[in-house]
C-alpha cells in the first residue's frame, strides 16, 4: 500500500520573474536554467568556502521556480537570497503551499524524488489523503540510507560531497560557476573524499548526536540522527574495516544499495 505523509518540517520559497532562472542558476549547485516546469531537482546553496548552508529541491513552474527547504532554514534562506538578488528582475517569497512525500507504492500528482526513486515522490500543494506521518518517512529515509542534511548536518561545516550530494543528483559539475563551486569542483577531481555519511546499525536505542565512532582506538567518525537501531553516521571511508564502536556498542556501517562500490 502506498504511504502519503505530509511533510511539515518542509517549507517552499517561491522566486519568479524574468530572471529567476538565471539567477538561482549563478547560485546553485544544480542546472536550473534548464530546468522544464513541471520537472523537480535536487541541489544545495553553499557558502563561499563550499560548505553546505541549503539543501533544497528545485521545482520548476510557470514564471519562476519554487524552493522545498527546512521550514526552519526557510527565513535564513530567504534573507540570503534577498541578499545575492541586486539588480536581479525576481521577486522572492514565501510560498505556504504543503509539501507531501509519498512512498512504497504508486502515487498520482507526485513527482519523482531526484535523488533516488527508492525514496518515492513528493507533490506540493493539493489536497493529499495522508495515512502516516512524518516519523515514518525518516524511518524510510533510513532505510534507504540517504542523509538529511537538514538534521544530519546542522551547522555550515559540512561539504556537500560528504553528504553524497554528488551522487544523489545534487551537483551539475558541468553547469560552471555555483557559490562554492571551486572547493566542490576540486574535491571532486582530486579524489579528495576522506569522509562520507552512511547508515550505521546496532542494537538498543541510538548514540547521542556527535557520539564518537572508533575502529579500535582510532576515530572513525561521529553519530547523527537516527532511532532505534540506526542512525546516520558521518564515518571516515579508511577505517570501515574491523570492529566499530560507539560507547562502547558494536556498530555495523552498511553502504546503500544506490551508493557505487568505489
Amino acid at each position: 500500500m502506498t504511504r502519503t505523509a505530509r511533510l511539515d518540517s518542509r517549507a517552499l520559497i517561491s522566486v519568479k520573474g524574468e530572471d529567476a532562472k538565471p539567477f538561482l542558476h549563478n547560485l546553485l549547485t544544480q542546472d536550473v536554467e534548464t530546468l522544464a516546469d513541471g520537472e523537480l531537482r535536487f541541489g544545495a546553496l553553499l557558502s563561499p568556502p563550499g560548505r553546505l548552508l541549503f539543501d533544497l529541491f528545485i521545482l520548476g513552474e510557470d514564471g519562476g521556480v519554487v524552493l522545498d527547504v527546512a521550514a526552519n532554514r526557510r527565513e535564513a534562506l530567504l534573507m540570503r537570497l534577498s541578499m545575492y538578488r541586486l539588480r536581479a528582475k525576481v521577486e522572492i517569497g514565501a510560498d505556504e503551499r504543503r509539501v507531501f512525500a509519498a512512498w512504497d507504492g504508486e502515487a498520482a500528482g507526485f513527482l519523482v524524488d531526484p535523488r533516488t526513486p527508492e525514496l518515492g515522490g513528493r507533490a506540493y500543494g493539493g489536497e493529499f489523503e495522508t495515512n502516516t506521518g512524518e516519523d515514518e518517512h525518516q524511518a524510510h529515509r533510513l532505510t534507504v540510507g540517504l542523509p538529511d542534511p537538514a538534521t544530519d548536518a546542522p551547522s555550515d561545516k559540512t561539504y556537500p560531497i560528504e553528504a553524497n550530494f554528488d551522487l544523489l543528483n545534487g551537483i551539475d559539475f558541468h553547469k560552471g560557476c555555483f557559490v562554492g563551486q571551486e572547493t566542490t569542483s576540486r574535491m571532486k577531481r582530486r579524489g579528495a573524499i576522506r569522509n562520507r555519511m552512511l547508515p550505521i546499525a546496532f542494537e538498543g536505542p541510538p548514540p547521542p548526536f556527535g557520539a564518537e565512532v572508533l575502529n579500535g582506538e582510532l576515530r572513525a567518525g561521529e553519530v547523527l540522527s537516527g532511532r532505534d537501531g540506526a542512525t546516520m553516521a558521518l564515518l571516515r571511508l579508511d577505517r570501515l574495516e574491523g570492529q566499530l564502536t560507539v560507547d562502547g556498542r558494536a556498530v555495523t556501517p552498511r553502504r546503500p544499495a544506490w551508493m557505487p562500490e568505489t
